[in-house]
């Protein structure tokens, strides 16, 4: 578990289940997703089983928890990708910047191989590129029309990099 100064970040558990549907089955959070939003249960049900599954050597997979109550949730993966997501009435408010932070943090120190994080966000999520930049991130590039949200639309993908201090 990690504490911050408003959030605990905490390994994810089977009773996230409602409130991660909340967030995967909400069209305003999973607009700049990898995928519309969801409205089936079972697949918030697989992925929540997948993210319980993974390696901890490989993959790092929080539940952000505010006041006892699971809000969203931020993971390292593919050696070495963050991403986060958090219900769309905790935006603007910092939480998620203080548990991406509070997972950098811990990335750097459970991998010392790690020298460089990645991120991939859809270019037109404002909020989450001031999120990686606050953080240190730098955009590195861009790729247009790479990969296929929903049935139609082919949206472009932002790339973000931070190294690690002192490398």
């Amino acid at each position: 578990m990690i504490d911050t100064a408003r959030l605990r970040l905490r390994p994810l558990r089977a009773d996230d289940l409602h409130p991660l549907h909340t967030i995967f089955s909400d069209p305003r959070a999973m607009r700049y997703w990898d995928r519309p939003a969801w409205d089936e249960i079972g697949q918030t049900r697989a992925l929540l089983e997948a993210f319980m599954k993974a390696a901890p050597q490989e993959h790092l997979e929080y539940a952000v928890e505010k006041d006892g109550t699971c809000i969203g949730r931020v993971g390292m993966w593919k050696r070495w990708e963050v991403g986060y997501i958090l219900a769309p009435e905790h935006w603007g408010q910092g939480y998620g910047s203080e548990a991406t932070a509070a997972l950098i943090a811990e990335v750097w120190h459970r991998f010392p191989e790690a020298q460089r994080l990645t991120a991939e966000i859809d270019p037109r999520n404002a909020g989450s590129a001031r999120l990686l930049e606050k953080l240190g991130f730098a955009c590195t590039g861009t790729e247009e029309r790479n990969f296929r949200y929903g049935p139609d639309e082919w949206c472009d993908t932002a790339y973000y990099a931070l190294d690690r201090p002192g490398a």
